[in-house]
């Protein structure tokens, strides 16, 4: 595969990053995850300290899409954000500094999330064509993802996949071709589409 892949995901899916570590050679997995909140008001300081203690030398983000991994998890009992670590993980696997270029964002949807995000096919009544609908949003992954996933200002009825810079993908067509899919968000670097990446203010 060749490419270096940082895993973001929640305590509750360790079983499927278990597995990700059955699918992907060791060489191209780096294996820490961010486990303190960076203390500093300066979201480049943040940035640049999370790349190069956790995600140096990574070029690929998978980030593992749970019932657990959405922008409304809400905060725990001191105040923070349940999913502060996969925010910062994502953000910084987005942001392009000195030193560092972003990584390209793979999104794998967990079985138990299909019936929430991927809801069918309709029919256009701008285009007549027929789209599908993919639920991608606060209810159901980080705000980083689908900001960048359905990425505007936006003109059509659907976006194509040369309009998105991060990658869906279902679990299962993931294990059956692990390395396409981390190839696809690893071309997505230098694509087009990178121009118009988005980081939100820190906060």
């Amino acid at each position: 595969m060749g490419h270096k892949c940082f895993i973001s995901f929640k305590k509750e899916d360790q079983w499927y990053r278990e597995r990700i570590d059955k699918l992907i050679a060791k060489s191209d997995l780096i294996n820490k995850g961010l486990d303190r909140v960076i203390n500093s008001n300066d979201g480049d300081y943040i940035m640049k300290t999370i790349r190069q203690d956790y995600l140096q030398d990574s070029t690929v983000t998978i980030f593992v899409i749970g019932t657990h991994s959405s922008e409304n998890e809400g905060c725990d009992f001191m105040g923070r954000r349940k999913n502060y670590f996969i925010e910062r993980e994502l953000q910084a696997s987005l942001y392009n500094g000195v030193g560092n270029t972003r990584n390209g964002i793979l999104g794998v949807v967990l079985p138990e999330m299909y019936e929430r995000i991927y809801k069918g096919s309709h029919q256009c009544l701008t285009c007549g064509g027929t789209h599908n609908t993919v639920v991608i949003g606060d209810s159901t992954v980080i705000r980083e993802f689908s900001t960048n996933y359905y990425i505007e200002p936006h003109s059509g009825c659907a976006w194509s996949e040369s309009e998105r810079y991060c990658v869906l993908v279902k679990w299962d067509d993931f294990v059956a071709d692990p390395e396409s899919y981390v190839n696809i968000a690893f071309d997505k670097r230098t694509s087009e589409i990178a121009s118009k990446v988005k980081v939100r203010n820190f906060r």
